[in-house]
């Protein structure tokens, strides 16, 4: 089966435009906490409800998703997360705040497990590799996000946010006159694999799959304590540009979408796990480089770092639906929904650690996160032992 670049070329533009809006909201953070008067960990809880909507409900969907496709959620999904972070810079009232988050979280959630199984189908032998097409986008969308909304707050104040609507509105006509070629091979796999038929869960492959979870929960505290706590460093700590903040969190962003696309081919042809320990390992001189350093040293010590550690986003997407080969929607939605999201759960803990110690201590806590997942990445068990070597 030859990769379809085409499918997976409008899947990527969608996964772009939806997380448009992650990238988006630990840029617009400092301008919320100013605006409402909020505490760091205030801001905090913003980013927590973000991600347990966004990310750590994404198994629900892809539990559903996996019972009977809903390709309808491919155009809807793009624009309500558009539309719940198009609102937030005319909320005065933080309650509401969060509702509006929540609201973009649910489309971004709604988004992922029903995309990457969609896009599992059109990726042909070279999983990773094409598997990373379609990630790329969601890179590039996250990368993206906070110079756009930073841009648009700089040129029209905190209402400039409603200019996130347009794209999810284009997207999402895009994809309604798109479906039906798209979710087809969707629907005649899931027509081929009754319900009945699917295999339970071995020992050996739950353990693999923890294992794994456990990596991308280090992978994406590190990513998102990063993003979030850079502007709060050059914002609000060093009172500095928050262009050149929105620079640098873009700058990480995008070196990780760079390598999400030549790292993928690497990891296909190196091998999925040994490609994830490798990375892992190799991020931290350049992070410490990066928290030490300074001046112009500091865009390119986090673009290497950004674009080792992203690199591994597909790829343990892949591993994941290796393991879970007849439950591709929950195997996206776990690696890119819980997992991602439970991560993402850390930087309320940086945010404790930053009101009682100070952003840059919040910033030094950071790097140790990455040399546990080198570790943690050792102990996988990957690919999975055969069925008929288990309880062996």
């Amino acid at each position: 089966m030859k990769m379809n670049k085409k499918a997976l070329a409008l899947l990527s533009v969608g996964h772009l435009v939806t997380d448009l809006n992650q990238g988006a909201l630990p840029a617009l953070l400092p301008y919320f906490k100013e605006s409402l008067n909020l505490s760091y960990t205030m801001a905090g809880v913003i980013l927590l409800f973000s991600n347990l909507t966004s990310s750590v409900i994404q198994p629900v969907f892809g539990y559903f998703s996996d019972r009977h496709p809903k390709g309808w959620i491919l155009p809807l999904a793009p624009f309500v997360a558009c539309l719940g972070m198009a609102v937030t810079g005319f909320i005065s009232v933080y309650p509401l705040l969060i509702l509006a988050v929540m609201v973009s979280g649910f489309g971004i959630a709604s988004f992922h497990p029903e995309g990457f199984k969609t896009a599992h189908f059109f990726t042909g032998e070279k999983k990773a590799t094409g598997m990373s097409l379609f990630s790329v986008g969601g890179n590039f969308g996250v990368a993206l996000g906070p110079i756009l909304a930073l841009t648009l707050v700089a040129s029209f104040g905190l209402k400039g946010t409603l200019a996130m609507i347009i794209p999810g509105f284009l997207l999402g006509a895009v994809f309604l006159f798109s479906i039906r070629w798209l979710t087809d091979p969707v629907q005649l796999a899931f027509t081929q694999t009754p319900q009945e038929e699917k295999p339970p869960v071995s020992r050996h492959e739950l353990l693999s799959l923890l294992t794994l979870i456990g990596i991308v929960i280090l992978r994406s505290w590190t990513q998102m304590g990063l993003v979030t706590y850079i502007p709060f460093y050059y914002i609000n700590y060093l009172k500095g540009d928050p262009l050149y903040a929105g620079k640098l969190v873009s700058t990480f962003l995008m070196a990780g979408a760079f390598g999400t696309l030549v790292g993928s081919p690497m990891a296909d042809l190196w091998g999925h796990k040994r490609f994830v320990s490798w990375t892992m390992l190799l991020t931290l001189p350049f992070l410490f480089a990066f928290v030490y350093g300074g001046g112009s040293a500091a865009f390119v010590m986090l673009a290497l770092a950004g674009m080792l550690f992203i690199s591994t986003f597909s790829v343990t997407i892949v591993m994941a639906q290796t393991i879970l080969r007849y439950r591709l929607g929950m195997a996206s939605g776990l690696m890119v929904g819980f997992a991602v999201g439970t991560g993402g759960i850390g930087v309320t803990f940086l945010g404790m650690i930053a009101d009682h110690w100070g952003v840059p201590v919040a910033m030094k806590a950071i790097l140790i996160l990455p040399l546990v997942g080198f570790f943690l990445s050792l102990l996988i068990q990957y690919p999975p032992r055969a069925k008929h070597n288990e309880g062996h």
